[in-house]
């Protein structure tokens, strides 16, 4: 067993973090390198699961054996003896260096790594454009492409070519969403919406089937979207005092809004609210909502967009709204914190649920295949159609308690990945109606994954 064939950072002996290493939160996806000789290798990519590292390792996939005893209790030579299968110190201490040098062990390379994030973080009142600006980077290269834009055109004709494409996307996608609807425009805005966060190639039917709906409704004076925390470090409700910025613009922060729900929380629950606001940095649920608002409601009498609040929220089911280790903010006091204070403010305000459902097939860890016609890949595909359904019966009747019984009892089978944030919705904003407008589902043509997702709104 050893590291991929590159140069490697030198092993510290006298650093004690290496000494008994302790392996940060890591994911690992299938890779290829190519050797000296320049034959093609199986490998394992090894990255960062919060996305504070941009760093990744290639190691041959035997490494997995060692990963999950990094957890600080073993010394190297104790990792050795207990994999062994031909494991050596000299390798280990390989393997060690180059996940430190990654950042993907505890020690003061990672450290810097979070403080220089955060020092950025700090720098900046709004969040730059990260998932949202690599789907604006890819209009432009296509445009650059096929001839509707030179490729020595510089960076302003590019930002004024990417504004324009997005525009015309974000309409094509409604118009073909819409065609056929009976009830393409509303004129009054809903208490909330739900929309899915995928990427806009998987998920624009949802997108624009909800928010082409609400090009001629009332504006709202502000948004409230509550995402889903995918990477971060947070283990309860998580705010981000910052707006956000697209390739359209800045949603600025609802400051007063925020102000008002840190003083419902009081000053403890405050402090949880935002401790690790630094979660939003990289956090895609909250940014892919921003140019469906800026474009579909547009600019106010001020000239400026909606003000937004982003929020992420934890999982209810897993410790019955309880924050994961106890220490986060709970999901209660949010919840009330956040009704009292929109009763309180004058003008509309638009809650959005962005939230995917189901997360299946060999790339989730199911053995059952999804693509094809086969009977194996139908039924496992029904399976997943059947449960969605059946949750979603309980999303549309406002069945909270039933929502979180359900996801508790059955152990999130098919790994919704944003109860939390639809449970949240459904209790800050008490709809009479709930209406599910489309359901889907998104999966690659080998069917190896595949998201389901739902467009709906609560009247």
């Amino acid at each position: 067993m050893q590291p991929s064939a590159q140069p490697y950072p030198p092993f510290d002996p006298s650093a004690s973090h290496q000494q008994r290493p302790r392996l940060r939160p890591v994911r690992g996806f299938p890779a290829r390198a190519q050797t000296p000789e320049g034959n093609t290798v199986d490998m394992l990519g090894v990255a960062d699961a919060t996305q504070i590292s941009d760093k990744v390792c290639l190691m041959l996939p035997a490494v997995q054996l060692v990963l999950p005893l990094m957890d600080g209790s073993r010394d190297l030579d104790g990792l050795v003896q207990e994999v062994g299968r031909g494991l050596t110190r000299a390798v280990m201490e390989q393997i060690v260096a180059q996940l430190d040098d990654a950042g993907l062990i505890e020690g003061p390379m990672f450290q810097a790594m979070l403080a220089k994030m955060r020092e950025e973080f700090d720098k900046h009142p709004t969040l730059p454009p990260a998932s949202t600006a690599n789907f604006v980077d890819q209009l432009v290269a296509d445009g650059q492409e096929q001839g509707q834009l030179s490729k020595e055109a510089g960076e302003e004709e590019k930002a004024a070519y990417g504004v324009k494409r997005l525009r015309e996307g974000l309409d094509q996608f409604i118009a073909a969403a819409l065609k056929d609807a009976a009830d393409p425009g509303w004129n009054d805005l809903p208490k909330a919406i739900i929309a899915p966060h995928l990427d806009y190639g998987r998920g624009w039917l949802n997108y624009a089937g909800i928010y082409g709906r609400l090009r001629v409704a009332e504006r709202p004076d502000r948004v409230v979207i509550l995402g889903t925390n995918h990477f971060g470090l947070s283990t309860g409700v998580c705010a981000c005092d910052k707006g956000y910025e697209t390739a359209l613009g800045v949603c600025e922060v609802d400051a007063e809004l925020l102000e008002k729900v840190k003083g419902k929380l009081g000053a403890e629950n405050a402090q949880k609210l935002l401790a690790n606001r630094y979660d939003h940095e990289r956090e895609h649920s909250v940014e892919l909502q921003i140019p469906w608002v800026q474009h579909v409601f547009g600019v106010g009498a001020d000239g400026k967009f909606p003000k937004v609040l982003g929020v992420l929220v934890h999982d209810p089911a897993v410790n019955n709204g309880e924050s994961y280790d106890g220490a986060g903010l709970a999901l209660d006091p949010f919840v009330e914190a956040m009704r009292a204070a929109i009763a309180e403010l004058p003008g509309r305000t638009l809650v959005v649920a962005s939230a995917d459902l189901s997360h299946c097939g060999p790339a989730f860890g199911d053995q059952a295949p999804l693509a094809g016609d086969a009977e194996p890949a139908v039924s496992a595909r029904n399976k997943v159609f059947q449960h969605d359904q059946e949750l979603l019966t309980h999303v549309a009747n406002s069945r909270v308690p039933e929502l979180i019984a359900s996801m508790a009892w059955q152990q999130n089978p098919t790994r919704w990945c944003s109860t939390g944030n639809l449970i949240a919705t459904l209790r800050i904003t008490e709809p009479k109606d709930v209406k599910l407008l489309n359901y889907a589902a998104a999966m690659d043509p080998e069917g190896m994954s595949m998201v389901t997702s739902v467009a709906g709104a609560m009247l």
